[in-house]
C-alpha cells in the first residue's frame, strides 16, 4: 500500500519551503512531505548558476515575512538566496519532510477514494488528500533556444545560461550575450570584469531601472530596531514604492518612459546612445522591468569593458555572428540568453477519474486552484512584484481552506467553472510568456476568477476571502455500520 499524507507539496524551492512553514505553523497535526526532483533545496536558485545570478526583486519583499532577511544586500546574489532558503528549512524543522530525487510524473485523482495518487519517475507512488504544486513555472529540463541560422558553422562555444558549464573559462575572451532581458543585463557586467569584451546583442531594447545594492533605510532601521521590526518597515516601504511605480507606469506610461530614460542618460551621459539602445517600443511594464543594482551595467559600458549592439542576426559564421547590417561580431563564446520555457505544475500529468486535465483549458480560481479540479492548488507569484508576496498569500489561503474543510468534515473542495474565461493568467507581452499562453489557465470575468497584480489590494482581501464562494464541497463518507463490517 502506498504511503499516505494529508498534504503533498511538489518542490523544495522558495515557494515549497514557505508552504511547509505555513502548514506546520497553522495546521501542525497534518502529515506532509515535500517531493523535490533535484538533490538540493532552492529550486530556481539552485538551478541557475551563471555568473552574477541574483534577485531582480529586493530581498525585503522576496524573503519570507516570518523570517527576516539579515544580510546586507537588498539585491542579493543567488548563492545567498539559496543559503537563506536552506537555513529557513533547517530552522523550521522542514528538512526531514523533504524527499530528494523524487520527480513527480503523474497525479491521479480518484473521486471514489477522495485522494490523489502521485506517481514518481522511479515508478513508486504515494497518496495524499490535498496536493499543492510549488514548482514555479520554469521548465527546468529545457530552456528556450532559437534555431539560429548557421549555428553549426560557429567555431566557438555556445552556452545557455540555464545550463552553465562549471568549467567555462571566459577570461580574456570575446563574449557575445544574445538578449536584453534580466539574464542578459546580469551576465554582461558580471563577465565584463574578466572577459576581453562583452557585447550585449539585442533585437530591441528592454526597460531598465537602477536600484541600490543596499537599502539605506533598512541599514538605518537595523541600527535602532530589532531585525523583525526593521524588516517589516522596510518591506512595507518597498511594497509601497514598487506598487506605486507600477500603477504610475500603467496610468502614465509616457511619464515613466521619460523617468527611466533620464536615469540612463544621467548614468551614460550620451543621449544618442540611450535612444538607440535603451528606448523600447512597448510601454513600461508591458514586460517586466530589468533591474541593474547600483547601475552595474551602465558602469561596464562606460568603462569600455561592455557594449550594446541593437541589430538582427543574419547568420552565425565561424568567427562569430554576422548581423543584418553586415557587421561581424567576433566571439569566442556566445551566450544565448534568449529566454526560458514555461511549464505549469512542473509538467506533471494530471488526471481526474481517468480524464486528462489540460491546464490551459481551465480557469484560474483566485490564481491558486483550477476550475473543476478537486483538492489541488498551485503557487504563482506576481509579475510586477516579488514572487514571495503572492506565494505567501496563496499559502495562507490554502491553509484557511484546509481548516474550513476540517471544521465541517469535508473531504473534497472543487472550484466550479464559471465560464467566460478572459485574459491570460500571466498578462505580459514578454516572448517567454506569449510562447506558453495556451499551457496556463486563464482568468474569468469576475471575482474570484480575476487575478489582479496588486499586492496592496490582495493583502487586504485574500486573508478574508470567502473560501466557500464558487466552491463545491463533499463530506467525508460516513463510517460503515459495524454489522456491515462484520458481514
Amino acid at each position: 500500500m502506498a504511503e499516505h499524507f494529508d498534504v503533498l507539496i511538489i518542490g523544495a524551492g522558495l515557494s515549497g519551503i514557505g508552504a511547509a512553514w505555513r502548514l506546520q505553523e497553522q495546521l501542525p497535526g497534518k502529515t506532509y512531505a515535500i517531493l523535490e526532483a533535484r538533490d538540493a533545496i532552492g529550486g530556481t536558485w539552485d538551478l541557475f548558476r551563471y555568473p552574477g545570478v541574483r534577485s531582480d526583486s529586493d530581498m525585503f519583499t522576496l524573503s519570507y515575512p516570518f523570517r527576516p532577511w539579515r544580510e546586507p544586500e537588498s539585491i542579493a546574489p543567488g548563492d545567498k538566496i539559496r543559503r537563506y532558503i536552506e537555513e529557513t528549512a533547517a530552522e523550521g524543522g522542514i528538512l526531514p519532510h523533504i524527499r530528494f530525487g523524487a520527480k513527480v510524473a503523474t497525479a491521479s485523482w480518484s473521486s471514489a477514494d477522495a485522494r490523489w495518487t502521485v506517481g514518481l519517475a522511479d515508478g513508486s507512488s504515494l497518496t495524499c488528500t490535498f496536493l499543492y504544486g510549488c514548482t514555479g513555472y520554469y521548465d527546468y529540463a529545457t530552456g528556450f533556444q532559437p534555431d539560429f541560422p548557421g549555428i553549426s558553422d560557429f567555431s566557438g562555444t555556445l552556452v545557455h545560461p540555464q545550463f552553465w558549464p562549471e568549467d567555462l573559462d571566459y577570461a580574456g575572451k570575446k563574449v557575445v550575450v544574445i538578449g536584453s532581458g534580466a539574464t542578459a543585463v546580469t551576465l554582461v557586467p558580471a563577465m565584463a570584469g574578466d572577459a576581453a569584451l562583452v557585447t550585449m546583442l539585442q533585437r530591441s531594447p528592454s526597460y531598465i531601472t537602477v536600484l541600490p545594492s543596499r537599502d539605506v533605510v533598512a541599514d538605518a532601521l537595523r541600527r535602532v530596531l530589532p531585525a523583525g521590526a526593521a524588516n517589516r518597515i522596510t518591506r512595507a516601504k518597498n511594497i509601497a514604492l514598487t506598487q506605486g511605480f507600477y500603477q504610475l507606469a500603467r496610468r502614465r506610461p509616457a511619464r515613466v518612459r521619460k523617468i527611466l530614460r533620464s536615469f540612463a542618460v544621467k548614468a551614460l551621459n550620451d543621449p544618442a546612445y540611450v535612444d538607440e539602445h535603451f528606448n523600447p517600443r512597448y510601454d513600461p511594464w508591458d514586460q517586466r522591468l530589468c533591474v541593474i543594482p547600483s547601475g552595474d551595467l551602465y558602469e561596464a559600458i562606460k568603462s569600455g569593458r561592455a557594449e550594446v549592439v541593437t541589430d538582427h542576426i543574419d547568420t552565425f559564421v565561424p568567427e562569430g555572428i554576422r548581423l543584418r547590417s553586415g557587421r561581424v561580431l567576433e566571439a569566442d563564446i556566445v551566450v544565448s540568453a534568449t529566454g526560458l520555457s514555461l511549464l505549469p505544475v512542473g509538467g506533471v500529468r494530471v488526471t481526474v477519474d481517468g480524464a486528462p486535465v489540460e491546464v490551459g483549458e481551465h480557469a484560474a480560481y483566485r490564481g491558486i486552484m483550477l476550475s473543476d479540479v478537486p483538492n489541488l492548488a498551485y503557487c504563482i507569484g506576481y509579475v510586477n512584484a516579488s514572487w514571495t508576496l503572492r506565494a505567501d498569500l496563496s499559502h495562507r489561503y490554502v491553509m484557511r481552506l484546509l481548516k474550513h474543510m476540517d471544521r465541517h468534515g469535508y473531504a473534497v473542495a472543487v472550484p466550479e467553472n464559471p465560464g467566460g474565461q478572459g485574459r491570460p493568467l500571466l498578462d505580459l507581452s514578454s516572448g517567454y510568456v506569449q510562447r506558453a499562453l495556451d499551457k496556463f489557465p486563464r482568468q474569468g470575468d469576475r471575482d474570484p476568477w480575476l487575478v489582479r497584480q496588486n499586492y496592496i489590494r490582495d493583502v487586504v482581501i485574500t486573508p478574508r476571502a470567502d473560501v466557500t464562494r464558487d466552491m463545491t464541497f463533499t463530506r467525508r463518507p460516513a463510517p460503515a455500520p459495524m454489522e456491515e463490517i462484520a458481514s
